[in-house]
Order: structure tokens, then C-alpha cells, then sequence
């Protein structure tokens, strides 16, 4: 290493800003996540920290920058924007043995600002010396996916009890009380929102000295994997995986999503396929309850989102039955996916103030759905599983009085490699499908333009942004 990383206590200490631009301003908005008492120094300041000085969050100095400026102060940053000038306000804090950054200037920096993960009080530094910027941004982007974002409340909780476990819990149990805290039901109660229950399991198991009961029983926890793409997975869909101890993934979850998981993780395909269900309903309901029944931390994974045509329903009436905890994590279904990468608005004021999102199958043996009791004039309606029965739902609208020029998006394998954003009108929407060969796994989007607007004719298509 050819710099050392460590933490500058800030606490009643002045961190020191000569400059008055965006330069300025950058480092302003990175020291004011600190408590430090912050000196900007210029003789004019851009707007953003002149309201900052305004709210007295800072304070303004714009007198001549002297030794005396920089003296006793923990660092400084130097972003006038002259080289000249920065070279010789350099040399001063040097003199007044101030640790230094120069912005642009590695060759005139004793300190260099690190990528960083906060989770105050918990904080992640990444630094490269400044030879790999771009790779910093996306290590810290991988650690963001990884550490709830509530973390640092847990740990500042943690920090405020320190004083009492010393107190109360014999030093032999200590450990063992943390790692539970950390690795336990607190630390999963907290990160799902529950920090009222985490707490006060947290403060029982103190008052007991420490004494909290093994968890015998797991939990399950139905996640959203989005419609294929693993950057569309939200962090806490990442943080349950990274969590789980086995995995019952569906077909149409991607081979990268499946990669975030921890590698000990047990991986359990139960995919459906239409007509051959090699994993009936029943039977998955009955092991995922199984499997948490034995302690583990059960994750079923589904595409999309799981509350959207993904049989949730069933999976958490198993759990609750066998009462076991169950946690709904929320994904992109497929209908916001498809809309986004054809740049496609799913309402619009105007012409379509209503959503529906509905599909064209029916459970094996039951009459097929009224699919289309909530379309009509103004709505944008979302058709899942519903290509098969394209010519019935075609005609269907067209005889409810859908223009025949009414535009219908189809997308297909969204966010995959083999993604297929393609746009056709109503009348030929089943011609188009069979032209791509598209059979299964797409959706169709059909907006139904409000009666004052299909009066005056159908809006002209918008250009696709993704096409592939």
C-alpha cells in the first residue's frame, strides 16, 4: 500500500474548504456527513454554499487564507480551480502541518477521499490510490446491494447498549450475545422494518443476562427476482438471498440472479412449465414449510413480483398455518420491465388515468378469466400469460369498440439477453406474435385512449428506446 486507510476523528475539530465553486461544493456535501465544523474560505461562494452558510451549517470566511487558517485543523481541501493559486495554498497547509487534498492534484495530496458506504454509525471506505476510480464505483455499488440500508440504525442501537451488556452480561457470554444480535432474529426483524420487536427481544435477552432463545424455527421469505436482469433486483431482494440457507427458484429466474446468493446456499429448481407441471402447487408449499420447519431461512424466489400472478396467496397460507414467519419482498413485475425498456409510459394524463394488469389464464380446470371486464376508454391494460388467447382477447376489444389502429407493445424475455420490445396494432396482433414466434413468456400492453381522444384519432406511436 502506498497510503495507509484509517478514520480522522472530526468531533469538535475544523475541516477546512478554500474555494468557492462545484469543486468546493463536492467536498462540502461529503464533510457535512460529518459532525466536524466546517470552514469555507473564498471570497465568493456559487449559490449552493452560500445557502449552506445561510442555515449555518457551515461557516464563511472571505478574508485573505493565511498559516493561521489552517492551523490545528484536522484536513483541509484546496479547490480553487487555479493551479497556481492550489499550489501555493498547498504549501501553506503543509507548513501548518495540515493534512491536504488538492483536488485534481494527486501529486500535491497527503489525503485522498475514499468511495463510500454509509451507514452511519457504520461506514465503508474504498480506494484504489487513485489508480482505478471507475472500479471503486462499482465495488461500492456491490457492497450498497449487500448492507441494508437501515444497518447503521442497528448498530448505533448496539453502541448505546455496549455500556449495560458490560454491566449485566457476564464476559464469557458476551460473544455469543453479539452474535446472535448481528447474525440473529434481531438483526433480521430490524432490516425487515421491525425494529420495535428487534429492540425489545434485544433488551428481554439483557435483562435475562444475556440468555435469548436459540432459534429453532426458520422463516420463508417470497422475493421478487424482477422481470430477468439481476441490476433490477432491489437490495433488500439481494440481502434475503445473501441470507438464505436454501432456494426454490423458479424457470424464469435468471442464472446471474441466482449468482448474488451466498455459494452455500442449497439451490432447488421447482420451475413450471404450462402443461407439465413437474412441481405442483401443493407439493411446493408443503417443502418450503418443511424446510423452515428445520431452522432454515427459506427463500422462494419468483420472477417479476411475487404478489403479481405469482400464487403468493397459497405459499404464505402454508406458512402462517404451519406458523411460520413469511416476508413478502417486492420485485418489478414484468409490466413496469416491459414498459421501461420500450420508453413507454404505462398511464398518461389525458389519455389513460387507469392501470389494469390481467391475465388470460385461468388455474388447470377452471373456465378462463373475464380478462378484459375492466378495460375500456382511458385505460392502459396489461395482459400477462395471455398470447395463446391473442385472436380470442383481439376480438374481444375490437368488438368493446378498441379502434383497430389501437397500439399494442409486446415485450418479451424482458431485461434478457433475448429481450424483444416489438409494437403492431390490434387487428394484426396475433400475426405479429406468430411472425416473431413469441410464445410464452411476454407481455402485451394495449392502451385504450381516453373517448376525447380516440375521437380525434389514435396517438401516433412513440419511438422505442430499446429494441433488441
Amino acid at each position: 500500500m502506498k497510503s495507509f486507510p484509517m478514520f480522522i476523528r472530526t468531533t469538535d475539530r475544523r475541516v477546512v474548504i478554500v474555494g468557492g465553486g462545484e469543486q468546493a461544493a463536492q467536498k462540502t456535501r461529503l464533510i457535512l456527513k460529518t459532525d466536524a465544523r466546517i470552514i469555507l474560505a473564498a471570497p465568493r461562494l456559487e449559490d449552493e454554499l452560500a445557502g449552506a452558510v445561510a442555515q449555518g451549517t457551515v461557516e464563511w470566511s472571505a478574508g485573505p487564507v493565511t498559516l493561521a487558517t489552517f492551523e490545528g485543523a484536522a484536513m483541509a481541501f484546496i479547490a480553487t480551480g487555479c493551479p497556481a493559486h492550489d499550489a501555493a495554498l498547498h504549501a501553506l497547509a503543509t507548513a501548518a502541518r495540515c493534512p491536504v487534498n488538492v483536488v485534481d492534484r494527486p501529486d500535491l495530496c497527503d489525503i485522498t477521499t475514499p468511495s463510500l458506504v454509509d451507514r452511519d454509525p457504520v461506514v465503508v471506505a474504498i480506494g484504489t490510490e487513485g489508480t482505478a476510480p471507475v472500479l471503486a464505483r462499482q465495488i461500492k455499488t456491490q457492497i450498497e446491494q449487500s448492507l441494508a440500508p437501515s444497518l447503521g440504525g442497528l448498530a448505533a442501537f448496539s453502541g448505546r447498549l455496549r455500556g449495560a451488556v458490560a454491566r449485566d452480561i457476564p464476559r464469557a457470554r458476551r460473544r455469543a450475545f453479539w452474535a446472535w444480535v448481528f447474525n440473529g432474529s434481531p438483526r433480521r426483524k430490524w432490516i425487515a422494518g421491525q425494529e420495535h420487536h428487534a429492540i425489545t427481544e434485544v433488551k428481554s435477552a439483557l435483562e435475562a443476562g444475556g440468555t435469548f432463545q436459540q432459534e429453532a424455527k426458520g422463516s420463508i421469505a417470497l422475493v421478487g427476482a424482477g422481470p430477468g436482469a439481476r441490476d433490477l433486483l432491489t437490495l433488500r431482494a439481494v440481502e434475503r438471498l445473501q441470507e438464505a440457507d436454501v432456494i426454490f427458484y423458479d424457470r424464469l429466474v435468471s442464472e446471474d440472479v441466482l449468482e448474488l446468493a451466498r455459494r452455500d446456499a442449497e439451490r432447488v429448481f421447482v420451475g413450471k412449465v404450462v402443461g407439465a407441471h413437474a412441481w405442483p402447487q401443493e407439493r411446493i408449499n408443503a417443502i418450503i414449510v418443511a424446510e423452515a420447519r428445520k431452522g432454515r431461512r427459506v427463500v422462494r424466489l419468483k420472477s417479476g413480483d411475487p404478489g403479481i400472478f405469482g400464487r403468493a396467496a397459497e405459499e404464505i397460507d402454508a406458512a402462517r398455518e404451519a406458523g411460520i414467519d413469511v416476508e413478502i419482498v417486492p420485485g418489478i413485475t414484468a409490466a413496469c420491465g416491459a414498459a421501461a425498456a420500450a420508453g413507454l409510459p404505462l398511464t398518461e394524463r389525458g389519455v389513460a388515468d387507469t392501470l389494469v394488469l390481467a391475465t388470460g389464464m385461468a388455474r388447470e380446470g377452471a373456465a378462463l378469466p373475464d380478462t378484459l371486464r375492466h378495460t375500456g376508454p382511458g385505460t392502459t391494460t396489461v395482459l400477462y400469460m395471455a398470447v395463446a388467447q391473442a385472436p380470442r382477447l383481439r376480438d374481444e376489444l375490437m368488438a368493446s369498440g378498441l379502434p383497430a389502429q389501437a397500439q399494442v407493445t409486446i415485450g418479451a424475455d424482458i431485461s434478457k439477453g433475448s429481450q424483444q420490445i416489438l409494437k403492431t396494432t390490434i387487428t394484426i396482433l396475433p400475426d405479429t406474435l406468430a411472425e416473431h414466434g413469441i410464445t410464452g413468456c411476454a407481455v402485451l400492453i394495449i392502451t385504450w385512449p381516453a373517448a376525447e381522444v380516440t375521437q380525434q384519432g389514435i396517438p401516433a406511436a412513440r419511438p422505442m428506446l430499446a429494441t433488441v
